[in-house]
């Protein structure tokens, strides 16, 4: 990240793409007035009822260390019981170009609902919201160990 940008969105390096013959959609609000950013699935897929899946956006994204980005499903499928397993996806500002995944951002569905979900390529799945975070005095001021790897590697 070049130091004048402050966050936003890029396409991970071509190494680290899930996806290289589709052309990614980088996520962009709605309207002028849209808090959240919306990511595109690049494939089509369904979701048995009661099944996850799991996609590689191939997106990854920047941001001040004091920020994180909490994504979301989007309303339109969350009303037809589809929701991101772990009901909110937080993905930390280390994360951005980390050595394991380069930021590749995926995203973890869940079909909740009695009737399979079917997602077409390029459909709006989940939202991004940027939001700032505040620390606790003491110990939580420490430098911890630097990020090193993708999912789940933070404290490892």
């Amino acid at each position: 990240m070049t130091p004048h940008k402050q966050r936003g969105f890029e396409l991970v390096a071509p190494q680290h793409r899930k996806h290289p013959d589709v052309e990614i959609r980088l996520p962009r609000r709605g309207s002028r007035h849209s808090a959240g950013y919306d990511f595109h699935t690049p494939v089509a897929f369904t979701i048995a009822p009661g099944e996850r899946t799991i996609f590689a956006t191939d997106v990854k994204v920047y941001m001040q260390p004091d920020e994180y980005l909490a994504i979301y499903p989007r309303s339109s499928i969350g009303m037809k019981a589809v929701m991101i397993t772990s009901t909110v996806g937080i993905v930390d500002s280390d994360f951005y170009s980390n050595p394991h995944n380069d930021g590749n951002i995926h995203i973890l569905l869940h079909n909740l609902g009695d009737t399979p979900f079917q997602a077409q390529a390029g459909d709006r799945i989940a939202q991004g919201l940027f939001t700032k975070y505040l620390l606790a005095d003491g110990d939580d001021l420490s430098t911890g160990a630097e990020r090193q790897g993708g999912y789940g590697h933070t404290g490892r």
